[in-house]
């Protein structure tokens, strides 16, 4: 049987996951979490096999939430799943060490399947996600400057295009103000903007916003 624990902070979202994940005979639902700090503490007493994590779980974003995962529970293998695009948040959680990637529009069947493979250690993207991974190359411009970020650059460009200040940033990803800075200016660099008005639009290109 596959353990599964849900982390969204919509109760609508978990209790309808459940039942999907449940209606599998080789799957079943241990615990769910509303906020990252829940969820930590429930990785403490409990072992599941895959975690089904939302991207933009309360109190750290999703991707900060899954570097602490790997770090203090390496065993535990996470699926991330979004209502943000697929093909920019992909790439970024798997780089972080996600084993997976779930947008909230892909079929229902997919839920199964993705914890399914997770679970037996391999990866899982869409057949969509890959396809637009190997075919988009000369389409989405916005796409393939993307592809230069890490993930670290992604989280800090996101909370940037939110509105959100240096000093928010720096605490948010538990950073000093002046690595943000130096993410910043490495943000210009790779996104070919020369000041944070076009680097903000740059991220509403990338549907960051």
């Amino acid at each position: 049987m596959i353990k599964v624990l849900i982390a969204d902070n919509h109760p609508v979202v978990r209790l309808g996951i459940k039942q999907v994940i449940e209606s599998a005979k080789d799957c079943e639902v241990i615990d769910t979490a509303s906020t990252t700090e829940e969820l930590l503490k429930k990785l403490e007493k409990i072992t599941p096999d895959v975690v089904m994590l939302e991207m933009d779980i309360p109190e750290i974003n999703g991707i900060a939430t899954l570097r602490k995962i790997k770090q203090e529970y390496p065993d535990v293998k996470v699926l991330m799943y979004s209502g943000q695009s697929e093909d920019v948040y992909a790439l970024s959680t798997i780089r972080a060490g996600a084993f997976g990637y779930l947008s909230k529009t892909a079929d229902l069947d997919y839920i199964i399947s993705g914890i399914r493979k997770v679970a037996e250690g391999n990866m899982f993207i869409t057949n969509e996600l890959a396809q637009r991974l190997a075919f988009d190359e000369g389409t989405q411009k916005p796409r393939r400057f993307f592809r230069k970020l890490s993930s670290r650059e992604v989280e800090v460009l996101k909370l940037l295009a939110s509105g959100k200040r240096n000093k928010d940033v720096a605490a948010g990803l538990n950073l000093n103000e002046k690595t943000v800075s130096t993410y910043k200016a490495r943000l210009m660099k790779k996104l070919n903007v020369d000041n944070l008005v076009d680097l903000l639009q740059q991220a509403k290109a990338l549907e960051l916003y």
